[in-house]
């Protein structure tokens, strides 16, 4: 069953997590957490190619292919 998957308290995050996920500009993403980085990853494209990217200064990254966001890094992403 998925609860023995995946523990109550994480199930609850992730539930938490949908309603926000569901108002990014993209419906199709991919996400990466390096937990060694405290890094999450979020991707719009499946292999994003980024030309530049913007730090903002909280610790959030935008990356672009020209005009367009092909991806959001979060720095310190467990603390957030």
């Amino acid at each position: 069953m998925a609860q023995e998957i995946l523990a109550e308290q994480s199930l609850s995050s992730l539930l938490q997590a949908v309603t926000h996920l569901i108002k990014l500009p993209k419906l199709r993403m991919w996400l990466d957490f390096d937990a060694e980085a405290d890094v999450l990853y979020v991707h719009f494209e499946e292999k994003p190619k980024s030309t530049h990217s913007d730090m903002r200064d909280d610790g959030i990254i935008f990356d672009y292919t020209g005009s367009r966001l092909v991806g959001v890094t979060i720095l310190e992403a467990s603390r957030r």
